[in-house]
């Protein structure tokens, strides 16, 4: 069992959930239940994800909830692309993201790596 605060992968998409509450603040009010909801709820299941399996038992099981996390970043990614194509968010906000996004996406992914060793 590890100890998922100790985690860097849980530190940094713990922050980047809060990057994306601040950013999605600025979205139009009737996306409140649209596109904004939906990045919000994506950003938390990262951190939730990577919370939730360093509880279980097994190394694999762990992995399997990292690979969800996984799946939750490219949500997060597809969300954040139409949210800049409908022009909620800019180009610079929208590099930076993406950016934070990948390196916790290849963050995560090594670290399920030696899971498996």
């Amino acid at each position: 069992m590890h100890q998922f605060k100790n985690l860097e992968i849980w530190k940094r998409s713990r922050y980047f959930c809060s990057k994306i509450y601040a950013v999605t603040s600025n979205f139009p009010d009737n996306e409140k239940f649209g596109i904004t909801n939906q990045l919000r709820r994506a950003s938390v299941s990262i951190p939730s994800n990577i919370a939730e399996g360093s509880s279980r038992a097994s190394n694999k099981e762990f992995s399997r909830f990292l690979e969800i996390a996984i799946g939750s970043a490219y949500e997060i990614e597809t969300q954040l692309l139409i949210s800049n194509d409908l022009e909620f968010l800019e180009f610079d906000t929208l590099k930076i993201l993406l950016y934070e996004l990948e390196e916790i996406i290849k963050m995560i992914s090594k670290f399920r790596s030696t899971l498996k060793t």
